[in-house]
């Protein structure tokens, strides 16, 4: 079981990370919401919880608890510029449907 990150993706969060001046990583999970059933959770860890699954890309840790990397595994972490947007783009291959606005997904 693996999640990993693109370079531009760990450029990002690393750079965030030095600019909050702490933080070991950042917490990928998955939680209820949405239209479809799930939505993704990601925030900055400052604290590594001893049931957490710990994926290291880049000089970035990625930790995830073990019940959201059944929904995760496989996912690449992208971050993007598209125009006047920017951010991080899910690339899960266990998705089966989102819904339309992209919030929400199921697996």
């Amino acid at each position: 079981m693996s999640v990993t990150l693109t370079e531009a993706a760990a450029n990002h969060v690393r750079s965030f990370l030095e600019n909050r001046g702490q933080g070991v990583g950042i917490r990928l999970g998955v939680r209820t919401s949405g239209c479809s059933g799930m939505a993704y959770v990601l925030e900055f860890a400052d604290e590594q919880e001893e049931d957490d699954q710990v994926f290291e890309e880049h000089g970035v840790k990625v930790l995830v608890d073990p019940k959201s990397l059944l929904y995760l595994d496989g996912t690449e972490l992208d971050y993007t510029k598209e125009g006047l947007n920017e951010g991080f783009k899910f690339n899960n291959p266990n998705v089966k449907d989102a819904c339309g606005c992209g919030e929400s997904f199921n697996v």
